[in-house]
């Protein structure tokens, strides 16, 4: 088993069982490197007790310096936390918001970057504004979605909060654009980023001011674990009213007898203030591996060779009844192949028919979703195409 990750090659995922695995928006596999992680933590608590936690520490501040390099952001900008739910609603419960304030979502995306702006726009009085995912770059539509959200800016935005790719279709928002329209009219822009950290290239010097990720897609860590970004700039005027007893300063300076216990102490006025209780320490050792395989190999690497993949299928599909999501724009397009099926029934059919000869994707709602990532071969294409030969015509009835 070779030790260091190769593009295209899965030999770090030696028990992984099924012929192509093509599901990394949803559940990435487990691979070597990370599951030792995970052992040599518990097995580190477990020869030493609490006599291991310096040693975790210590990972933990090295993880936030990866996941910051990963999103052009500094180590001081990165909060570790549960999942990319719980940064959501860190940053929609902590802004300071103003009773009227309005916030623009987007019908379509993942429920985790809409139910938290509407609970916190019930608790503090803001209207929710929906605007349409189409205009966007999709296949045959009129490039309008930009101009759309800039007519809604007009009209006084507080954020915007949007996916870094849309987890139905695979799209790629442009990002800068939308960040440069946010600026213009003074509006705070949130994102979703975890279908694209570790797949897509992100920058948030863009002028993102806050961003969520979790660990178990293309980060290829494990659930239960997750990052949030803020920026500099907006730090300063956070109100963690979620914040717990980690969150402020020196918050265990008693414990160690360094300081005395005091309730008094400041928050602290970093991104780590959501930090606010005990962390999930074996998922910060499985993403600390996970990230580690991806600086090696570079995320623009990464990204290059899961196009090729889709390149490489993409011309296939028309024969089996799939329509290609994909934008035709080489900046919209992400780790997710999405499809459309055109007269072949529950997708859901398709699914378990392609699972039962080896080959895993994933399919919410009516859209088929081919997700490789860098472990996935080029060669695995041909056996594919082979295999949805077969699971097209047991999908319709007809084998």
């Amino acid at each position: 088993m070779s030790t260091s990750p190769r593009l295209g090659d899965r030999s770090l995922f030696p028990d992984l069982e099924p012929r192509a695995y093509l599901a990394h928006c949803a559940i990435s596999p487990v691979s070597a490197p990370v599951r030792a992680a995970v052992v040599d933590y518990v097995d580190s608590y477990a020869r030493h007790g609490v006599g291991a936690l310096g040693t975790w520490l210590e990972q933990r501040a090295r993880l936030r310096g990866s996941l910051a390099r990963l999103i052009g952001a500094g180590p001081e900008d990165i909060g570790l936390v549960a999942n990319t739910t719980t940064g959501v609603i860190d940053i929609a419960f902590g802004i300071a918001w103003k009773r009227g304030d309005k916030v623009v979502v987007f019908d379509g995306e993942f429920p985790a970057n809409v139910t938290p702006w509407q609970q916190a726009a019930e608790t503090f009085g803001l209207e929710i504004v929906r605007l349409p995912l189409t205009g966007f770059g999709l296949p045959g539509e009129a490039l309008d979605g930009l101009a759309r959200l800039r007519a809604c800016l007009r009209d006084g935005v507080r954020l915007v909060a949007v996916s870094a790719v849309q987890f139905q279709t695979g799209l790629a928002m442009p990002l800068a654009e939308i960040a440069a329209l946010c600026r213009g009219s003074g509006a705070e822009l949130f994102v979703d980023a975890i279908q694209a950290v570790g797949v897509v290239p992100i920058d948030v010097s863009v002028g993102i001011d806050y961003l969520a990720c979790g660990s178990h897609k293309w980060l290829m860590g494990i659930d239960g674990c997750a990052f949030v970004y803020v920026s500099p700039e907006r730090v300063g005027a956070l109100v963690p009213r979620l914040g717990g007893w980690l969150s402020h300063e020196d918050p265990v300076g008693f414990l160690l007898g360094a300081s005395p216990l005091r309730y008094d102490r400041p928050l602290r006025a970093r991104a780590d203030v959501f930090e606010g209780g005990a962390a999930n320490g074996a998922g910060l050792a499985a993403l600390g591996a996970g990230v580690e395989v991806l600086e090696a190999l570079g995320v623009g690497a990464v990204h290059a060779h899961v196009q090729r993949w889709h390149d490489a299928i993409e011309p296939e599909l028309g024969r089996f009844g799939l329509a290609s999501l994909r934008s035709p724009n080489p900046g919209g397009r992400s780790g997710i192949l999405a499809l459309r099926l055109m007269g072949l029934g529950d997708v859901q059919r398709l699914v378990k028919a392609l699972g039962t000869r080896g080959i895993v994707v994933s399919a919410p709602e009516n859209n088929l979703r081919i997700a490789p990532s860098w472990p996935n071969a080029l060669d695995e294409v041909p056996v594919v195409v082979d295999a949805l030969d077969g699971a097209v015509r047991e999908a319709l009835g007809l084998s």
